[in-house]
């Protein structure tokens, strides 16, 4: 039999110790991708900024992602569909789901009610699923007070004029309703220092926005320190 040459033996350990590199260097990286948590972003603005034009477009971007759709009394409006913009509920039936404690955080709004269903949340998050909420400026405050470490983004209009205009070619209220939903406005574009990112959702620019919403989204699972999200 052949005796081994000292440059098979160096080979060898050299083979050895690459495989030992791989092994070790592997199994890091393992643990960097299980570091990675499902966050929760909820998505805000004042009524016409185009929320509702904003989801439709993430659902395309992130079709994996846990969309939570928000509960309301208020009147279906004309292209909307029941279950995707709004579950559309009578007061009465939104009062048992209230009793039931089946909403995070709920509150009337321009004589209607409107909530955040939980379980959705849950569910979404127990799957490894990023959550995304569309949710008003008042409910948004509510949920970053109830569930830490929450992703908000304020969308904002180019300008208060624009802003009108959005909501008057929806045709959807009475001017006495319109001019409340703007008067609101005003007062929620100063609770924007309460939130992580602005995005300004500026008309003909729907796809920058969403660019920029996609970016925050890498940026914040790019982050080497994930927070748990725990839903009360």
């Amino acid at each position: 039999m052949g005796k081994s040459t000292p440059s098979n033996t160096a080979s060898a350990d050299h083979d050895a110790k690459l495989e030992h590199l791989y092994a070790e260097g592997d199994s890091l990286i393992s643990a960097i991708r299980a570091e990675n948590k499902p966050r929760i972003f909820i998505i805000s603005g004042p009524s016409g900024v185009g929320k509702d034009s904003v989801i439709e477009e993430l659902r395309a971007v992130f079709p994996e992602a846990q969309y939570v759709v928000t509960a309301t009394t208020r009147p279906i409006r004309k292209n909307e569909v029941d279950g995707t913009h709004y579950l559309f509920l009578t007061k009465d039936e939104f009062r048992a789901r209230l009793d039931r404690n089946d909403f995070i955080e709920h509150a009337p709004v321009y004589d209607n009610y409107y909530g955040v269903p939980r379980s959705p949340i849950v569910e979404g998050l127990e799957a490894g699923r990023d959550v995304i909420i569309k949710v008003d400026v008042q409910g948004a405050a509510t949920l970053r007070s109830k569930i830490p470490n929450t992703i908000s983004i304020f969308l904002c209009p180019e300008s208060m004029p624009a802003l009108e205009k959005r909501l008057r070619d929806r045709k959807t209220e009475d001017p006495e309703v319109l001019m409340k939903r703007f008067t609101t406005a005003t007062e929620e574009l100063k609770e924007v220092k309460h939130f992580d990112y602005v995005v300004f959702n500026e008309d003909g620019q729907l796809n920058r926005a969403i660019r920029e919403i996609v970016n925050i989204v890498a940026i914040e699972h790019n982050k080497v320190h994930q927070p748990e999200i725990v839903v009360p």
